[in-house]
């Protein structure tokens, strides 16, 4: 069983950054891609963000592309989400997630493991 651990959530400012980690454990971790999704308060789970573990190829929601960054390190089987310029509406409780299969990255459905989520509150 493949277990994935977010860190780095907290609150901020309007304008600050953050840096959430996700750390792959357990049986071999092997994956096609790994994404982060996030979720306010009365609102559906939404993308965010995914990265290709072979290829590095990413994928950004439109709203916040040019503002985060998505990287990883194979080594370390940890994922990272740069976030930069936070907004009042980045606010939610942020989940990554790891898929197996090759395929499209934004549906949440096509992810096999999930973290348990880290609470990012931007507000002054």
């Amino acid at each position: 069983q493949v277990q994935l651990i977010e860190s780095g959530g907290g609150l901020v400012q309007p304008g600050g950054s953050l840096r959430l980690a996700c750390a792959a454990s357990g049986r071999t971790f092997s994956s096609y891609a790994s994404g982060w999704f996030r979720q306010a308060p009365g609102k559906e789970r939404e993308f965010v963000a995914a990265i290709a573990w072979n290829s590095g190829i990413t994928d950004y929601a439109a709203s916040v592309k040019g503002r985060f960054s998505i990287s990883k390190d194979n080594a370390k089987n940890t994922m990272y989400l740069q976030m930069n310029r936070l907004r009042p509406e980045d606010t939610a409780v942020y989940y990554c997630a790891s898929k197996k299969q090759f395929g499209m990255v934004q549906p949440s459905t096509g992810y096999d493991y999930w973290g348990q989520g880290t609470q990012v509150t931007v507000s002054s």
